[in-house]
Order: C-alpha cells, then sequence, then structure tokens
C-alpha cells in the first residue's frame, strides 16, 4: 500500500502529462505516457460525453481535433487511467480556443485489493472529497441485479484513504462494491 501511494504522489508532483499545439483550425493534443485502454473524453461543460476514445496503444499519443466547431462554452478533455482521471478545461469563444494549465486536476480513483475475505480499499484524495462506500451482497452468482445492501459509510476529511472490510460470505455469493466521489460512481464485483 506504502509503495502504490508513494507512486501515486509521485506522479501528482510530475510535470505536465500533455501538450497542445493549436492552428488556426485544428489543435493537436498530445498525452504522454498512455496505455492501450486508458479512455479519452471531451465533455461540455455539464457532464455531456461529446467524444469517447478508448486508446489503442501504449507510449505517446498525438491526434488533431477541430475544436472550433463546438459551440461557444467551456469543455474539457478527460484521460481516465487505471488509478487516476486527468482534466484538461478548455474554452471555446468566436472560433477561438484556450486552453487553462492552471486548472487542469487530477483526481485518483479508488483501488481495491482482496485478500481471502479481506477487501482492502484505498484513494489518495488531496483533496479530501467525500468517499461513499456502499457494499452489496447476493446470494445468487447468477443474478447480478439481486444484490442487497449490507454496509454503508462516507469517509470525509483524510487525504490518504485506507479501509479494510471483511467478507464472511465470499463462499456463498458474490459482493459489488460501490463507490462514489467528486461526482462520479466506480463499481468492483467480487465473486
Amino acid at each position: 500500500m506504502v509503495i502504490m501511494m508513494t507512486t501515486l504522489l509521485s506522479f501528482a508532483n510530475e510535470g505536465s502529462f500533455y501538450s497542445i499545439k493549436n492552428d488556426a483550425s485544428r489543435t493537436t493534443l498530445t498525452l504522454k505516457s498512455v496505455k492501450e485502454g486508458n479512455l479519452l473524453s471531451i465533455k461540455d461543460n455539464h457532464g455531456v460525453t461529446l467524444y469517447k476514445e478508448s486508446i489503442q496503444k501504449s507510449g505517446t499519443y498525438i491526434k488533431g481535433f477541430d475544436l472550433v466547431a463546438l459551440p461557444d462554452g467551456d469543455y474539457l478533455f478527460e484521460l481516465e487511467k487505471d488509478l487516476e482521471i486527468k482534466t484538461i478545461p478548455f474554452k471555446v469563444k468566436s472560433k477561438e480556443v484556450t486552453f487553462n494549465k492552471e486548472a487542469q486536476t487530477i483526481s485518483f480513483k479508488p483501488f481495491t485489493r482482496v485478500e481471502g475475505d479481506m477487501v482492502f480499499v484505498s484513494q489518495l484524495n488531496l483533496n479530501e472529497t467525500p468517499l461513499e462506500i456502499k457494499i452489496f451482497f447476493s446470494d445468487d452468482r447468477f443474478y447480478s441485479d439481486a444484490f442487497e445492501l449490507v454496509h454503508a459509510e462516507k469517509v470525509k476529511g483524510i487525504k490518504n484513504i485506507q479501509k479494510a472490510f471483511k467478507l464472511s460470505g465470499m463462499d456463498k455469493g458474490s459482493y459489488k462494491l460501490v463507490y462514489h466521489t467528486q461526482g462520479r460512481t466506480f463499481t468492483k464485483t467480487i465473486n
């Protein structure tokens, strides 16, 4: 756990993870250190996804976008990685695209690790935003909609969240952990 948190902190302190080149009608986005399967999205200020792509190759990602075609407003690129979500906000106004590097964010997803009948949940939470944890159980491994809430809690004001739960019915069914933080929901199913 300590090694994982140290690694995440080093990512949080690294230089810019992207570069932008704006031409008259095209914006070229370069992302450093992406992995195959990372998700890149463009969202508007209401959270509506306008574009979504799964990264096909690990390494450096380079792609041109015609952002001036978007209506005037606030938008963001969102790069979803294994344990983190990075955002790059930009504004379109009168066919001009501007980026605000100071407003970029990095948030960390909850991480779930299972050892026997113990489940360990950790999250690097630099902004100390609340993390709601719900644990559901189903004694029927074939019907995933038959889950019943068995535990719920909200963790607040902690930068390095570390929780452990004993799941005593692991041999009798399935568990589903649902995390809600920063307006996002993450789900992990354990069979």
